[in-house]
């Protein structure tokens, strides 16, 4: 009878004891929580080299183009079950966050994604975030990748290279710059390499304490621009990054949005994507410049119309303004998890008013807009016409902008029109009817913003 009489009892302090320490339990399963997804980061490097194969011939600076949309199949299907689960999971695990710390934003640190394609002014714009001294900001590191990884189009191989780039870009984020080294050819030595791509475009990789004394006898195919740096020292960069307050990153080699839900919903990151168009038009006249060797048929059909047109090269323009209207749409719909947290920016509107531009942004990112950032955008927005090269962050930028119309014959523009109408007509720009109306500056092809597309 005695030891019946026992058991409510300490059955009744097993239950006081378990309400006392609720809340260690609580961080008990977050901590298990995120040992799941450090699992996830296993998985998706294993993906990554299963990928990985002899490097292929890529074009310098900004050179990627888009793939044709992913074809649905079974395994592709299984992937987005997978990542989707994945993404469930991150978004229970911040809510616990939330839940300890009783803060709705428990961290003050801003990661700040500037997401284009090439030839739309993005590093001009990146330049923005490049210029706060408290920013660690990275130019296109995903280079690395796009370089080692080999592409085939569409299918479950095209999703694991999304998956890829993803888990890269969020390790960077989280100043995990030793992730780069299975992808920069040739590897590092000691975490010291230097062929870090446009390591000069980083103003946090080229300043103290990053910046070592250079070594003699050390070729630097990516040097830095101001002063004379030895090869990058990895560690150096991962501790500058973890001292600065906030990170950037620019990168045109991520198209799908919807892929980067995962890093909005983790908890270790306050994410800020700022996605950067441009008029589709002005991007081909600037591409057949910036990468000539790559249009040639396009410029033979325009000026003789002998050679014609390959269908797959318009295709592939078609494919590109579509993953990049997609993506608009998505956040222009403001899904729960990316409510407050995307914003779409032309670059026409960044041209034409710089400074109000980069303080929206600056806004949006719920960061203030120093005085070495507006000094910039002033010495650089009105430079002379013979400073402004292909790859130059110098423009004269309210009358660079529409330079294009007289460069780009009506023909080309015709194809682009018909290949992304309905691209243009989301980001406001409008049909030139006719050669007339394409070259007449009092014709203005741009509607006004629309304050929605800040969501």
């Amino acid at each position: 009878m005695e030891i019946r009489r026992a058991l409510p009892q300490d059955f009744r302090e097993l239950l006081h004891c378990l309400k006392m320490r609720s809340k260690y339990a609580v961080l008990l399963v977050f901590v298990i929580g995120l040992v799941i997804i450090e699992k996830e980061n296993n998985f998706i490097s294993r993906v990554s080299d299963k990928l990985k194969q002899s490097p292929q011939v890529a074009m310098e600076a900004n050179s990627t183009e888009a793939s044709p949309a992913l074809a649905e199949n079974g395994s592709l299907a299984s992937l987005r079950e997978l990542d989707a689960a994945f993404s469930q999971l991150r978004s229970h695990l911040r809510n616990v966050t939330l839940q300890l710390t009783g803060d709705e934003d428990p961290r003050p640190r801003r990661h700040i994604l500037l997401m284009a394609t090439t030839r739309t002014g993005s590093s001009f714009v990146g330049e923005f975030f490049n210029q706060q001294g408290n920013i660690f900001y990275l130019f296109e590191p995903l280079w690395h990748i796009e370089r080692t990884v080999t592409f085939e189009p569409g299918g479950a191989n095209a999703v694991g290279s999304a998956l890829v780039y993803r888990d890269v870009l969020k390790q960077l984020l989280l100043c995990d710059l030793y992730i780069l080294e299975s992808f920069i050819s040739p590897a590092p030595e000691d975490h010291l390499t230097p062929f870090m791509f446009r390591r000069g475009s980083s103003r946090s990789l080229c300043e103290e304490p990053v910046c070592v004394p250079s070594t003699k006898k050390v070729f630097e195919k990516y040097h830095c621009k101001n002063r004379r740096c030895g090869p990058l020292n990895i560690t150096l960069a991962v501790e500058a990054c973890r001292r600065k307050q906030h990170v950037a990153l620019k990168t045109v080699r991520i198209r799908q949005l919807e892929f980067l839900q995962p890093l909005v919903e983790d908890p270790r990151l306050d994410m800020r994507i700022i996605q950067l168009v441009r008029d589709p038009r002005a991007v081909l006249a600037s591409r057949m410049v910036a990468f000539s060797g790559k249009y040639e048929t396009w410029k033979k059909w325009a000026s003789e119309g002998e050679a014609p047109l390959r269908e797959e090269e318009v295709q592939r323009l078609r494919g590109n303004c579509e993953s990049i209207r997609l993506s608009a749409e998505l956040g222009l719909r403001r899904p729960g998890w990316l409510r407050g947290r995307y914003m779409l920016v032309r670059y026409e509107d960044v041209a034409r008013a710089p400074l109000q531009k980069a303080e929206e942004m600056y806004s949006f990112a719920g960061l203030p807009l120093t005085p070495q950032v507006k000094e910039w955008i002033g010495k650089n927005t009105q430079a002379p016409q013979d400073g402004s090269g292909v790859y130059s962050t110098r423009k004269n930028s309210s009358e660079q902008f529409e330079k294009w119309r007289f460069s780009i014959p009506f023909k080309l523009a015709q194809v682009v029109q018909d290949a992304c109408a309905p691209a243009m007509r989301l980001f406001g720009y409008k049909l030139a009817s006719s050669p007339a109306a394409l070259a007449n500056r009092s014709f203005s092809l741009l509607e006004e913003a629309q304050p929605s597309w800040v969501t």
